[in-house]
C-alpha cells in the first residue's frame, strides 16, 4: 500500500531556515515553524506555505492572537484553517505558492517562495526594531503583505481584512513584554 503522505528528504523537509538552527528566530517562533512543517507534511504538501505559517502562529502565539479584533473573528479564522487542513487545501496540493511580488529567497528548500520571503522579511523587521530574533507578530506582518499569499486568501474568506490587520500591526500591536500580556 502506498503512503498517502509524500515523504521528503530530511534536508528538504527541514529547509535551509530550519526551526532548529536559524539564529534569526526566537525559540517560540522556531517551535511554531516546526509545527507548520509538521502540518504541511501531514497535509501532503511539498512546501510550507503562508497558510501553514498562519495556522501555527494562531495556535501557538498569544501576541499574534491579540492582534485580531475579537473572539468571533478569531474563531471563524481558526475554523476556516481547520477546514483547510482537512480537505479544503486539496486544490493547493502540488502547486507552489508564489505571486512574484517578493524577491525569491535562494536556499530555502521546504518553503514556498512566499513563505521563504516572509521568513526573511520577518527577520529584517525584527532587525529594524533592534531585535536580532524575529517573533510571531513579525512573521504575521510579513505574511499579510502580499495579497496573493494563501494566508491572505484564508483571512479574506474568514472575513478578516489583511490590509487592516497589517496596519494594526504597524501601529504597535506587535508589542509584547516578555513575561507580560500581549497587547495593542
Amino acid at each position: 500500500m502506498q503512503d498517502r503522505i509524500p515523504r521528503q528528504p530530511a534536508r528538504e523537509a527541514r529547509g535551509a531556515l530550519g526551526a532548529d538552527d536559524d539564529p534569526r528566530l526566537s525559540a517560540e517562533l522556531a517551535a511554531m515553524v516546526a509545527g507548520a512543517r509538521r502540518r504541511a507534511l501531514r497535509d501532503g504538501d511539498r512546501h510550507i506555505d503562508t497558510a501553514h505559517l498562519l495556522h501555527s502562529l494562531l495556535e501557538s502565539d498569544p501576541a499574534v492572537r491579540a492582534v485580531f479584533d475579537d473572539g468571533p473573528q478569531l474563531a471563524r479564522l481558526l475554523g476556516y484553517l481547520v477546514q483547510r487542513s482537512i480537505g479544503y487545501g486539496l486544490r493547493w496540493q502540488s502547486t507552489v505558492e508564489d505571486s512574484g511580488a517578493l524577491p525569491l529567497v535562494h536556499g530555502t528548500e521546504g518553503y514556498s517562495p512566499l513563505a521563504a520571503g516572509a521568513m526573511s522579511h520577518a527577520a529584517e523587521r525584527a532587525a529594524r526594531r533592534g531585535d536580532d530574533q524575529a517573533r510571531g507578530v513579525d512573521l504575521l506582518a510579513a505574511i499579510v503583505m502580499d495579497p496573493q499569499a494563501r494566508a491572505v486568501e484564508v483571512l479574506d474568506r474568514a472575513g478578516v481584512d489583511a490590509g487592516e490587520l497589517h496596519a494594526r500591526i504597524e501601529k504597535g500591536c506587535e508589542e509584547y513584554v516578555p513575561g507580560g500580556e500581549p497587547g495593542c
